[in-house]
């Protein structure tokens, strides 16, 4: 005889297709947990191995190789001394004669043909976002093909009259989902500023090709 077994209300409420409901569910949660984790790892170990290949090639006699043919190294190791040469070259930075050093250093590499492209582009980069000539902390609103159609950009320079352009300024306008963007060339009345949404909160709404709410960001960040 066989075994009766009453169907219950979960056997009756599911169907098959909320299996993909709950796989797009799981994505949702893990999907940017692994690939900030991936990243952020990334990030270190990259890091982390400049010391051991930095050992090897000046000191190859004395360091160690491990079965792979790689420089053995102790994990961590290498990025927190990264980590604490960049405080030091920080802090001593401000001092008089270190300061002019950095100068007579950084005009070499501007008046080095070939190098000073690369130098000057990545130096100009990164004081954009974190030296002190900040660029991305002045969003706004620019309508570029169609009056009635705006895009979220960030000024960049408020003159541009090098260019013969004595009314308009320089508008970057990332894309969305990548690490690039286009610069535009605008008229001031072409733009119009955005007041109540910080940088970061422009960017991220940018970059998630509008998904993000910066509403709700802006609203969390004032608690």
């Amino acid at each position: 005889m066989g075994v009766y077994l009453p169907k219950t209300s979960t056997m009756k409420s599911f169907r098959p297709g909320r299996l993909l409901y709950f796989f797009f569910q799981g994505m949702v949660i893990l999907a940017p947990i692994v690939i900030t984790v991936w990243a952020v790892l990334s990030l270190f170990n990259l890091i982390d191995d400049i010391l051991p290949n930095l050992l090897h090639v000046l000191f190859p006699d004395l360091v160690k190789l491990n079965p792979q043919g790689y420089p053995e190294k102790i994990p961590g190791l290498g990025f927190l001394v990264v980590v604490i040469i960049v405080l030091l070259v920080g802090y001593i930075s401000s001092s008089f004669i270190v300061s002019k050093l950095v100068q007579l250093f950084d005009n070499i590499l501007e008046k080095t043909p070939g190098v000073k492209i690369i130098y000057s582009t990545v130096k100009d980069f990164l004081e954009a976002f974190a030296g002190n000539k900040k660029k991305f902390d002045k969003p706004v609103l620019v309508s570029i093909e169609s009056p009635d159609v705006w895009r979220v950009g960030f000024i960049t320079q408020t003159d541009v009259s090098e260019f013969g352009l004595h009314e308009h300024v320089a508008v970057y306008i990332p894309h969305s989902y990548a690490f690039s963007g286009v610069t535009y060339l605008v008229k001031h009345d072409r733009i119009r500023k955005v007041g109540r949404v910080s940088s970061a909160n422009a960017m991220k709404f940018v970059v998630s090709g509008g998904v993000t709410d910066v509403g709700e960001h802006e609203v969390q960040a004032k608690k």
